[in-house]
């Protein structure tokens, strides 16, 4: 079983930035695909990017391309999510989640363990 707990939220300007990082609990933090979603009020839970096991791969909403960079540090367990250029859009609660499979998933169902989730406030 996996723990997540992500940071790093908080309130930002537009144009401004912000980096998540999910640090997880237990030592098989690299037998994991992880990802990154986020949900505004009212609306559902959306993809925003995920990365394979090795970090050699990334996924990433066409929301956030070219703006966002998902990495990873397996050696320190923690996944990050580098957020540039924020618009007021971006504001939602951010979570991360872990997959027990090789394949990048862009479906919430697909994976297995959640965080708590960050808020993230993006003022115009």
């Amino acid at each position: 079983q996996v723990q997540l707990v992500e940071s790093g939220g908080g309130l930002v300007q537009a144009g401004g930035s912000l980096r998540l990082s999910c640090t997880a609990s237990g030592r098989t933090f690299s037998s994991y695909v992880m990802g990154w979603f986020r949900q505004a009020p009212g609306k559902e839970r959306e993809f925003v990017g995920a990365i394979s096991r090795s970090g050699g791969r990334t996924n990433s909403a066409d929301s956030v391309k070219g703006r966002f960079t998902i990495s990873r540090d397996n050696a320190k367990n923690t996944f990050y999510l580098q957020m540039n250029s924020l618009k007021p859009e971006d504001t939602a609660v951010y979570y991360c989640a872990a997959r027990r499979d090789f394949l990048v998933a862009l479906i919430p169902s697909l994976y297995d363990y959640w965080g708590q989730g960050t808020q993230v406030t993006v003022s115009s």
